[in-house]
């Protein structure tokens, strides 16, 4: 089972909304995912993102591997740098 960290979009119609959530890849990107790490709103200004640092971490040390736009909320957010920090350390 692959699973990847990805938006799941919600919202209306032209004010989308997205929720960051760790899914098997095998799933449609609106359909069933495991558990909800966080959000995403674009629509305000500036644009809010909520990310739960405790399970974005144990997904991403479970070996869970994000898309490239959850990839870049991550490392706004300081995640991408602590998880490669706590890879070199295990070494």
């Amino acid at each position: 089972m692959a699973v990847k960290l990805r938006l799941k979009r919600m919202g209306a119609k032209k004010k989308p909304f997205y929720r960051i959530v760790a899914a098997d890849s095998r799933f449609p990107r609106d359909g069933r995912f495991i558990e909800e790490v966080g959000y995403y709103d674009p629509t305000k200004n500036p644009a809010v993102v909520k990310i739960n640092n405790d399970v974005a971490m144990k997904w991403l040390n479970d070996g869970a591997i994000p898309t490239d736009t959850v990839r870049d909320l991550l490392s706004k957010q300081g995640i991408m740098k602590k998880f490669h920090e706590s890879k070199k350390e295990g070494k």
